[in-house]
């Protein structure tokens, strides 16, 4: 069989790094298609993925919409030119490969409110999986799994911390730190919603830095650090798991990296304007089972912040919070390709269900 998966952001390779290093152990033909967004490429030669960029898009709402005409002439040249079996992706990009080849498609959604994406790929959809707390329903082709997207590479059956990530960051072994993430807000899920402002990640970093050395994960690059007391994280991309698996604390403007923190044992904060009474349901549920917190007002962030760095017995509780909730999550690396192997066929792949789970009122 021949596989085609689609990576448009550096979040799309960790999904799907490993499905790619099993389907090729296994025999089969794979090629990633990327986007040369932030470090999605230095990642895919970093895990050494078999990959071809179909088009460049910088951390700007108006780069992507100039880079479209261009990235899809280009996917269409490389779909015809590899003839894939079967097609992966999360959205318009990979859904209309495969109708442009005839060839199908599985979706892999986690975010509800990309209504427009789901809108224009849906149709050409063969197979559209999502994590068991989607709160929409995407009609007959729509399966759960239970788990996040980002059980594919931090589920215990899959996680392995890369390098002694504390002596590559320089901080001691009983030194606290945290991680601040911003978000560049330049994707199309992105449009009209905003962060964390300049002052207030000055202000943040201020009063984390009273109790922990601060390392910014910068996706715009627009960070100042000009009389800042925090560090940008400079190491290599690939090493921010386990970064996050070490830190105290993660505070964040972004959405991904907030579930990977939960799913890693380490308290997170996020604060956007996503947050509020339609939230999206991974981080409802990641904050009813007290692994982050939702925060929009400013000053409640700082608070929950200065709280949670300062408590040394968060690290344990977290933990033993993260393992109890885990227990009950699949493999998703292994769920992938299982339904690769089976043709995309959800009769035939385990752990998949038609079902939603309702929130409680």
């Amino acid at each position: 069989m021949r596989y085609l998966f689609f990576t448009n952001t550096p979040a799309h390779v960790h999904l799907y790094k490993h499905a790619v290093r099993e389907l090729r152990e296994r025999g089969h033909d794979v090629l990633v298609l990327g986007r040369d967004y932030g470090p999605t490429e230095s990642l895919l030669e970093y895990y050494d993925l078999p990959y071809r960029i179909y088009g460049r898009c910088d951390t700007t709402k108006t780069s992507l919409l100039k880079s479209l005409p261009g990235s899809y002439l280009r996917i269409a040249r490389s779909v015809r030119r590899y003839d894939p079996d079967l097609i992966f992706g999360m959205g318009a990009y990979s859904a209309h490969a495969g109708a442009l080849a005839g060839v199908p498609v599985v979706l892999l959604l986690d975010s509800e409110p990309t209504g427009i994406d789901h809108m224009v790929s849906r149709p050409f959809a063969k197979l559209i999986l999502t994590p068991h707390v989607f709160g929409k329903d995407l009609g007959d082709k729509h399966y759960r799994f239970r788990g996040f997207k980002e059980c594919a590479y931090l589920h215990p059956a899959v996680y392995e911390p890369g390098v002694d990530i504390r002596e590559a960051l320089g901080v001691n072994e009983n030194e606290k730190y945290a991680v601040l993430r911003l978000n560049a807000f330049g994707s199309h899920h992105d449009v009209s919603h905003s962060g964390l402002t300049p002052g207030r990640r000055r202000a943040l970093i201020e009063r984390l830095a009273e109790h922990a050395t601060v390392f910014v994960s910068d996706e715009g690059r627009s960070m100042n650090y000009d009389d800042v007391d925090a560090r940008p994280f400079d190491l290599h991309p690939g090493l921010i798991h386990d970064a996050l698996a070490e830190a105290h604390l993660l505070v964040a403007d972004t959405q991904t990296m907030v579930t990977e923190a939960a799913l890693l044992g380490t308290p997170a904060i996020r604060s956007n304007s996503f947050v509020g009474e339609d939230d999206m349901g991974n981080f409802v549920e990641l904050e009813r089972e007290e692994l982050i917190y939702n925060i929009a007002d400013f000053e409640q962030v700082i608070e929950t912040a200065e709280e949670l760095i300062a408590d040394d017995t968060v690290t344990e509780t977290w933990r033993e919070r993260r393992d109890a909730y885990m227990a009950g999550k699949v493999n998703l690396t292994a769920l992938i390709v299982d339904v690769a192997l089976n043709g995309a066929i959800p009769a035939r792949v385990d752990g998949l269900s038609r079902q939603p789970v309702l929130r409680p009122a």
